[in-house]
């Protein structure tokens, strides 16, 4: 079977969901998840045959946090060279901001995530997913945080 980002390029959207109030979520990655444990991570996954990017953006979002967006911004997009599990990787990588409702917001996949918070961007959580600070970048230089 061909492993998306690491033998072919894979393609994702990441995305930053935020309450329009300057505080964003962020879930701990668990035990169970490939790579990455333990560290802090926005959210992301890979798209699938046939889905727009908003199509993929949004079905990530409602099987990670559990909420519907209710504004999407497409803020850029970046090439994620990184080490995954002892293996180079290669994403495409589409970057999102989604507002959202708070309140409504929970742990959608916990297989894959230990814990959820609220952050603000002078404290963000350690330790982060290698992809954080490229995506992070992004997201200040469109003025969402």
């Amino acid at each position: 079977m061909i492993k998306q980002g690491i033998d072919c390029i894979g393609i994702t959207t990441v995305f930053f969901c935020h309450d329009g109030k300057g505080n964003f979520v962020m879930h701990k990655r668990s035990e169970k998840c490939r790579d990455e444990i333990g560290r802090w991570d926005f959210g992301g996954g890979a798209m699938e045959f046939g889905e727009t990017f908003d199509q993929a953006v949004s079905r990530e979002i409602k099987e990670e946090y559990t909420v519907d967006v209710l504004e999407l911004k497409f803020l850029g997009v970046r090439n994620l060279l990184r080490k995954a599990a002892s293996q180079d990787s290669h994403w495409i990588v589409l970057i999102f901001a989604a507002l959202v409702d708070p309140k409504k917001v929970k742990i959608g996949d916990p297989e894959k995530m230990a814990e959820l918070g609220w952050f603000r961007k002078d404290k963000l959580p350690k330790p982060a997913h290698s992809g954080l600070k490229l995506v992070f970048d992004v997201i200040k230089e469109a003025g969402i945080v």
